[in-house]
């Protein structure tokens, strides 16, 4: 690979530019890097939101945000919560993230029946962001923690939650192609 200099842009295809291609034989991230990486995409899509004039764009993003937290929320309470509430042994860490994922879901359901221009749609998507940026430090600062320090295979877990994904989201694709024809 040729080295750039400063300025200088990669040519190639956009779908590549940018990135080096995938090795056989990489590492796919395991369990705690997929839950990292839904966690990085809609904190992303809150900052958006946060940035966002008109009511349509708003809409979008939130139809976006609930979309995706309620796949990854669907995710950890199938998957990852049980084998990490096996592995680690600490009930109350486990039972808190139940309670805040119920209470995510109630402000998805609330949201998910307004619109933009109703009174509250902004004070209760940002609430959900606070919320969820709560959830998220918690999550990556001691469930985390300890379920790496478990003899927990992470990599399995990894496929198990990719696999579900999957099918989880071509449910939703398959509703919003039905909504555009």
């Amino acid at each position: 690979m040729a080295i750039l200099k400063r300025g200088q842009r990669r040519s190639g295809p956009p779908a590549t530019r940018g990135r080096l291609p995938r090795r056989r034989g990489a590492r796919r991230p395991d369990a705690i890097g997929l839950l990292r990486e839904d966690h990085e995409r809609v904190l992303a899509f809150f900052d958006q939101f946060e940035r966002a004039r008109g009511g349509d764009r708003k809409q979008k993003l939130v139809r976006q945000i609930c979309d995706e937290l309620a796949i990854h929320a669907q995710l950890e309470e199938e998957v990852f919560y049980p084998a990490v509430r096996q592995a680690i042994k600490d009930d109350d860490l486990m039972n808190e993230a139940k309670v805040e994922h119920q209470t995510a879901k109630d402000l998805i359901g609330q949201l998910q029946g307004m619109s933009a221009d109703d009174d509250l749609f902004d004070a209760k998507t940002t609430v959900l962001g606070e919320y969820i940026r709560h959830h998220v430090r918690e999550e990556q600062g001691e469930m985390f923690p300890q379920a790496r320090r478990a003899s927990l295979d992470l990599v399995a877990l990894g496929d198990q939650l990719r696999a579900r994904k999957e099918e989880l989201t071509s449910g939703i694709i398959g509703r919003f192609e039905r909504m555009l024809s």
